[in-house]
């Protein structure tokens, strides 16, 4: 039996919740994300908040879902490189440069994200599409090879904690990051273009 649709007062306070608990992040407040303060700044009680997200990793996972769906609709839907109209060498290469992009600018949560359930990241949603479009891409471009594996291999350098030292310790850019993804993928993919 399908589930029932939502009522709207509880998908507006919903909205209303990931909303103030967005503009906190984007203030510099990750640390300080707390329900109480998220329920004071969308205007709703708290017991809605917890009732709604149980918890603040349950928050930070909505928050995280709401900008992962943006992130496949773009690969399974958008233009190329990263969408479904170019070469599979050239759409692996544009979807491993746009996980490094979406990685460092949600850094933040993602780490809150994995301090709170650190295997979640593979049991959850997210992990799992980019799981499956790596490997797809992969065994596109080397039916020989474990697809499976070498897309869990790809997508290690995306652990949140690894991206934060890269980025914090390391002063790595972006594009530094991207650089090393490229020579992984030659390394990977030396005698095919796609």
């Amino acid at each position: 039996m399908p589930a029932a649709p939502e009522r709207a007062d509880a998908a507006r306070n919903r909205h209303r919740i990931l909303t103030a608990a967005a503009r906190m992040v984007a203030a510099g407040g990750v640390e300080r994300l707390a329900l109480d303060d998220v329920a004071k700044a969308a205007d709703v009680g708290v017991g809605t908040v917890y009732r709604r997200f149980g918890d603040r990793a349950g928050l930070v996972f909505a928050l995280l879902e709401e900008q992962d769906e943006r992130f496949r609709a773009r690969v399974t839907a958008g233009p190329p490189p990263l969408g479904p109209h170019a070469r599979p060498a050239e759409r692996l290469r544009a979807f491993l440069h746009a996980l490094v992009d979406l990685s460092v600018d949600q850094r933040q949560l993602l780490l809150l994200a994995e301090s709170s359930s650190p295997a979640a990241r593979y049991r959850n949603a997210s992990y799992t599409f980019q799981h499956a479009h790596t490997s797809a891409l992969v065994a596109e471009l080397r039916p020989d090879a474990d697809a499976a594996y070498l897309a869990d291999a790809l997508l290690a350098p995306f652990a949140p904690g690894l991206v934060d030292h890269q980025v914090r310790a390391g002063g790595f850019s972006p594009e530094r990051i991207k650089d090393g993804l490229d020579q992984l993928l030659l390394g990977l993919l030396p005698h095919r273009d796609g």
